[in-house]
């Protein structure tokens, strides 16, 4: 067995509309401790993360307490939204939910975040078989994967953890076969199964 965590990045600060270099507020540089404690006597063979900021400082700690250096992936970076900020995001979110292949001119669909963050771990999968890894990641690039494997998994769905900063899943696979994915919410410390069903 292989056991892949996606960490989804604790609250960034949005008056940085920097999408590469945004930060974590004082807030969640705290929060992303709950991360550290999770992990704190759990085994770790590897850390990835999107190159983006915010996802590496929240499993930073983590990383200096495993003694593992973090390497970036650049395919497992949120999606690529406009050139310009978008004031009505709720509604632009639910226009790409339910339609896999919207997208603004100079942005991604989640056809296209959901084929790039289903296929990078593919590679790591081969390398890393029956390790334990961890991968820094972002909110809506981690949903497009539960949805690959959890059809059920909508907008809908989406909506009830998208204001959970962080948020760790965590995948079991088989060879390249998924057998359980689980949510956890490291505030409260409760866990749900996602799949299967």
């Amino acid at each position: 067995m292989t056991t892949v965590y996606f960490i989804r990045h604790a609250e960034p600060n949005y008056h940085d509309h920097d999408d590469l270099s945004r930060e974590l507020s004082t807030k969640s540089l705290q929060d992303s401790q709950l991360i550290r404690q999770f992990f704190k006597d759990r085994h770790i063979d590897a850390i990835f993360s999107s190159p983006y900021k915010r996802a590496i400082d929240t499993i930073k700690s983590t990383a200096i307490d495993h003694q593992l250096d973090i390497q970036e992936i650049d395919d497992f970076r949120e999606r690529k939204i406009n050139r310009v900020w978008i004031e009505n995001f709720t509604a632009f979110t639910s226009a790409q939910w339910h339609g896999f292949s919207y997208k603004l001119s100079d942005g991604e669909s989640l056809q296209e975040v959901q084929d790039r963050n289903v296929t990078a771990p593919e590679k790591l999968l081969e390398d890393h078989r029956h390790q334990i890894i961890l991968i820094g990641s972002h909110g809506t690039a981690i949903s497009t994967i539960i949805n690959y494997y959890q059809r059920q998994f909508s907008y809908a769905e989406f909506s009830k953890i998208k204001s959970l900063f962080p948020f760790i899943l965590k995948m079991t696979f088989r060879d390249k076969e998924c057998l359980a994915i689980n949510l956890c919410n490291p505030f409260t410390g409760e866990t749900h199964e996602i799949y299967p069903i």
